[in-house]
């Protein structure tokens, strides 16, 4: 069975943190809480992980994955961002976005959209993503948490546990998160464009228009 950690959402047990932590660097899958939903993650490297997100939720080699990190410090590494992007990134993060960018070296291509050669970029406001990643101190690779043939991500925590007990290292319990998905923005191009409109606000980008 999974193991499962009931971690506070407002004042997070460093406690679990750390062994939350020790449980991505050891090549494990886990269930996590972020401000759009629950999510599937893993470490960058882990391409074992990676492989048993797409059997947990059907996804096919095109399926393109998102980079989640606690701020834009590591961006540069893993996104090849203009000037202009940098700004918006720093007026909308954190929050319920996915930006998309032209991805780095530093992204194995498997992660990568297959001709597009682009990588999704997050930065949550969830309190505790927000201190597993501090703890960590690297970003996660992330995929909402949507098992095939459904249309909306599990939100209940003990549901993910009695569905999905044993096929994932991890289920952390961080409490209702909601279920309206990140707005994705594609910043490829110099010119905004809202790919989907979801939680995050997007007044800012019909203002460009």
């Amino acid at each position: 069975m999974s193991q499962y950690f009931r971690i506070h959402p407002a004042n997070p047990q460093q406690r679990l943190l750390n062994q939350a932590a020790s449980f991505l660097r050891q090549e494990g899958l886990i269930v996590y809480p972020t401000d759009s939903g629950y999510a599937l993650g893993c470490q960058v490297g882990n391409k074992a992980a990676a492989d048993r997100i797409r059997q947990l939720r059907g996804l096919g080699n095109r399926h393109e994955f998102s980079l989640v990190s606690r701020d834009l410090s590591e961006l540069s590494l893993y996104a090849k961002v203009g000037n202009s992007a940098f700004r918006l990134l720093k007026a909308l993060t954190p929050g319920a976005y996915t930006f998309i960018f032209k991805a780095t070296r530093e992204v194995p291509r498997r992660l990568q959209d297959p001709k597009r050669r682009t990588i999704g970029i997050r930065v949550p406001a969830n309190t505790v993503t927000q201190a597993l990643l501090t703890t960590l101190g690297e970003p996660l690779i992330s995929s909402t948490l949507i098992l095939p043939g459904e249309d909306i991500p599990l939100t209940d925590p003990e549901e993910i546990r009695d569905r999905m007990g044993g096929q994932v290292d991890l289920i952390i319990d961080g409490g209702y998160c909601g279920f309206e998905p990140t707005t994705v923005v594609d910043l490829v191009e110099d010119m905004p464009k809202v790919i989907r409109e979801g939680k995050g606000d997007t007044t800012l980008f019909k203002a460009q228009s």
